[in-house]
């Protein structure tokens, strides 16, 4: 059995950390560089930075910040925000991700994708869905910082990107994010179901069960949180420990 990937995440605003509730009331949380090294010492499997401004704003992330980030690190580094071309994302591996994700630009040029996939390896290219419950059992995906619907149905927009060759999903649940009160465990399981790609869950981690529950009964491959870590109410040794102790495969 594959092991699962505990995940922190770098909500990067103006250069510092920030964390809301369901992308909006942001808290600041920290410097990115200071907090990448903390959780790469607690042992974390990899770190998403994501520059939440830049899309919104129509910039690039900020390079600077990601470089200094990634000195900090040991394992692998994810950034999104405003990359829509693939200079930027060369500029960006160059800067020292390993792997970028790509939202609002996947959606308004799909054929992006599959252009980066085939520049740079399917393994660099995670495609991030910031998906909204709209109906029963029906996902709408929202871009530009979650502020604008799409009209795209999140299962088949991620059957789509998995066509065009991502490497990875990062998913979403605007209606979880930042409530702590758990993932959406059928949006996870659905959108686990109608790929094949590994599917990196997020929004609504709020304890060591809810990332239990997202990786069993919402069969994603890999969790992702942010405030639970960020404001010290879990660590990174603390989740991996709950989760050993129940049969769920880690790297310890």
């Amino acid at each position: 059995m594959l092991t699962k990937r505990i995940i922190p995440c770098l909500d990067v605003l103006n250069g510092r950390v920030v964390k809301g509730t369901r992308f909006k009331q942001l808290q600041e949380a920290g410097d990115p560089a200071e907090l990448a090294k903390r959780y790469d010492e607690q042992g974390a499997d990899e770190v998403v930075f994501l520059d939440i401004g830049a899309s919104p704003e129509g910039r690039e992330a900020m390079y600077g910040v990601v470089e200094r980030t990634a000195k900090q690190l040991s394992v692998p580094l994810t950034v999104g925000g405003g990359i829509r071309s693939l200079q930027h994302i060369e500029r960006m591996l160059r800067s020292g991700a390993d792997k970028v994700a790509i939202n609002t630009a996947a959606v308004e040029e799909p054929e992006l994708v599959r252009a980066a996939a085939q520049r740079f390896g399917n393994q660099c290219i995670v495609v991030a869905i910031d998906a909204k419950l709209v109906g029963p059992k029906k996902w709408e995906v929202y871009i530009y910082g979650a502020r604008r619907p799409t009209g795209l149905d999140a299962l088949q927009w991620a059957r789509r990107v998995e066509e065009l060759g991502a490497g990875e999903i990062l998913l979403t649940s605007i209606d979880a994010d930042g409530t702590r009160a758990g993932y959406d465990l059928e949006l996870t399981r659905a959108v686990a179901e109608a790929v094949d790609l590994p599917v990196i869950a997020s929004g609504g981690a709020g304890n060591p069960q809810h990332i239990y529950e997202v990786l069993t009964e919402g069969k994603a491959d890999a969790a992702l949180a942010a405030g639970i870590f960020h404001f010290g109410l879990y660590t990174i040794q603390d989740v991996k420990r709950y989760l050993h102790e129940r049969g769920v495969p880690v790297r310890l």
